[in-house]
């Protein structure tokens, strides 16, 4: 279960530092993260932790996402936010 707690650490994990990643992670924590089954928001915290240019690579489709769950969280993530 996502505390309050828990959902502003992620919130916070979110602010990349890399414009591009802040601006589809933001909204799309802000508007579809509670859509998301409690698996899949355990699996996105997850995919928070890895790194900027891993995640910048996956989201930009510069690199195949070899992790199943992340390729398809990554997808419906950018099913979601339009940039």
């Amino acid at each position: 279960m996502f505390t309050k707690q828990r959902y502003a650490r992620l919130k916070w994990a979110c602010r990349r530092g890399m414009l591009e990643l802040d601006v589809i992670f933001m909204p799309f924590v802000d508007e579809g993260f509670n859509d998301l089954t409690e698996a899949d928001k355990v699996i996105f915290e997850s995919l928070l932790t890895s790194d900027d240019p891993d995640l910048y690579a996956w989201l930009m489709g510069h690199q195949p996402c070899d992790n199943a769950d992340y390729k398809r969280l990554i997808d419906h993530i950018l099913s979601r936010v339009k940039v």
